[in-house]
């Protein structure tokens, strides 16, 4: 579940610009989660099928462990933690509960998942993201939710989507 960062407001006057900010936030959660999974083998490993994140056990650093279908660890990386920025954070699209992903019960997977301390990334989700397509969503979502505030306040009163200035699918 996406959780509003501390900051956000809850005015009622703005909605759209929280829900703007809320989506922005997941997003460069997903990024970042692809971004730093890049460096790492996993993605290109056929063999692993999931990663336990370990994100509480040091703030310097995370601790990766990658596991097959069968819940067996086939892997170990660790992704050091320069800047804040770099934190992985749950990107519920990727995680394994918001997935739907199958582990299989008693499997070492599932005892780490147990432990209560990270989050699993589903990789095969994570290897379908397309960054590109998510930029693109994220911004004409990020729009659309300021423009419920702009035609709120009276900045906005109508508009058109289509190609080019006249609205005319020709134009372009």
């Amino acid at each position: 579940m996406i959780h509003p960062h501390p900051e956000a407001s809850s005015s009622d006057e703005f909605k759209g610009f929280d829900e703007a900010r809320r989506i922005m936030w997941c997003h460069e959660a997903r990024t970042r989660v692809y971004e730093r999974f890049k460096q790492t083998s996993f993605i290109g490993d056929a063999n692993a099928a999931a990663v336990h994140v370990d994100n509480t056990a040091r703030v310097d650093r995370v601790f990766l462990v990658a596991f097959d279908k069968a819940g067996q660890q086939v892997g170990v990386d660790t992704l050091y933690i320069d800047e804040p920025d770099q934190h992985l954070d749950i990107a519920s699209e990727f995680d394994h509960d918001f997935t739907g992903m199958d582990v299989l019960q008693d499997s070492q997977l599932d005892q780490v998942i147990s432990r209560e301390n990270g989050w699993v990334v589903d990789l095969k989700v994570l290897r379908e993201y397309e960054p590109l397509a998510d930029r693109r969503a994220t911004q004409r979502a990020v729009f659309l939710a300021h423009l419920q505030d702009m035609v709120r306040n009276g900045a906005v009163r109508g508009f058109l989507f289509g190609q080019g200035e006249s609205g005319d699918a020709d134009a372009a």
